[in-house]
């Protein structure tokens, strides 16, 4: 019997983790040691009453994350929406408002000639702060002494003295981005974001060109699924007839709506999943995000989903196939 000395076993060198005895039964059976991220998954797999459909989901996602690149999660180049650097304030506003974004890349000449980004609520803080800067307006008809006195402490502001035609490379606006390249490890760019509090990164190709552009929000996205604000263009999920007894359906149509147009109940029995869209149901179903050509039975004896569309993030569109 072997001697103990503070916990560990003499021959074994100190600071080297122990095996344990399913480690070793593992290595005797040629199945190797097990890592704790197979581990979990496998109890998800096995977890069927205490985790709901969407939770596993989630934490499925979350362990999936350690596998995905930048290039997973970024927005390509052509999908990009930036602002020249020689931009005039009006046509950042305008940009502003239609693409409705919160932060735009300003670049150079090119964009592959990155200056920073700019920040919504920056911009307005400038025109704002120039607005406030109007002359005082006229002196208005004698009235309530109260009245006047409280006009005479509030700030001014006018429109009109604002300079829409400045370039917007003559005002002091502009914040820095992180640069990355698209190998990088996601998780690792949410941390670095976390840390330096930037929540936008252009992702940087081997010649150093704009390859893409991530966000925050973007990587977030591949663990809860789409986030959209009341700002978000809502539109009709089309369900279309391709032939007798199979549909294309976008993913984000409303869950009921296709149950009432195909005459068939997909919701799940299982009331614990929180899922109203028919890519969040075969989300839970598959357990996974199903990637394309991927073939998922649905709760109903005989339908299946068929994968058309889908990136590592979210399904984009999927046949329903009725019963032959």
């Amino acid at each position: 019997m072997s001697r103990i000395d503070n916990g560990e076993h003499v021959g074994s060198r100190r600071g080297e983790p122990r095996v344990g005895i399913v480690d070793r039964l593992r290595a005797l059976i040629g199945f190797g040691s097990a890592s704790v991220r197979e581990d979990i998954e496998e109890a998800l797999e096995d977890a069927t009453g205490d985790v709901t459909p969407h939770e596993r989901v989630l934490l499925k996602n979350v362990l999936a994350l350690h596998d995905l690149r930048v290039a997973d999660a970024m927005v390509p180049r052509a999908d990009i929406v930036a602002v020249g650097q020689d931009a005039t304030l009006g046509e950042t506003l305008a940009l502003f408002r239609n693409a409705g974004h919160s932060r735009l890349p300003v670049y150079g000449d090119t964009l592959d000639d990155p200056r920073g980004m700019i920040h919504i609520r920056d911009f307005v803080d400038y025109l704002a702060s120039l607005a406030e800067r109007a002359e005082p307006a006229a002196a208005a008809p004698k009235g309530d002494a109260q009245d006047h006195a409280s006009m005479e402490h509030a700030p001014t502001a006018s429109l009109a003295a604002i300079d829409f035609s400045t370039p917007l490379s003559t005002v002091d606006v502009l914040k820095p981005v992180l640069y990355v390249p698209p190998s990088m490890p996601a998780l690792d760019l949410l941390v670095k974001m976390q840390a330096t509090h930037t929540h936008l990164a252009l992702v940087i190709d081997e010649y150093g060109g704009t390859h893409g552009l991530a966000t925050m929000e973007d990587i977030v996205e591949m663990i809860v699924g789409d986030i959209e604000d009341e700002h978000d263009i809502d539109e009709e999920p089309r369900i279309e007839t391709v032939s007798e007894g199979v549909y294309m359906i976008d993913a984000k149509a409303d869950l009921e709506e296709v149950s009432r147009r195909l005459g068939v109940d997909f919701t799940p029995e299982e009331n614990g999943a929180e899922v109203t869209t028919l890519g969040g149901l075969v989300a839970s179903l598959a357990g996974h995000v199903p990637m394309r050509g991927e073939i998922v039975p649905a709760p109903v004896e005989g339908w299946e989903f068929e994968i058309v569309d889908a990136d590592p993030r979210r399904v984009g569109r999927l046949l329903v196939h009725a019963p032959k």
